[in-house]
């Protein structure tokens, strides 16, 4: 059996998506969409392989 090693996404609500938007930009440097930051993720039998 494989060990969970990531989730498969984190969601929250907001009142103002565009200002947590900015928030996260400005604050932790992501780089954001009009969907949000989306992270990218490597499977542990490819870590070579990039996930998004």
């Amino acid at each position: 059996m494989q060990k969970v090693t990531g989730l498969g996404g984190v969601f929250f609500t907001c009142d103002d998506p565009q200002a947590m938007n900015n928030w996260y930009a400005k604050n932790l440097g992501l780089p954001v969409s009009a969907y949000g930051v989306t992270f990218e993720w490597r499977h542990a039998d490819e870590p070579a392989k990039i996930y998004i």
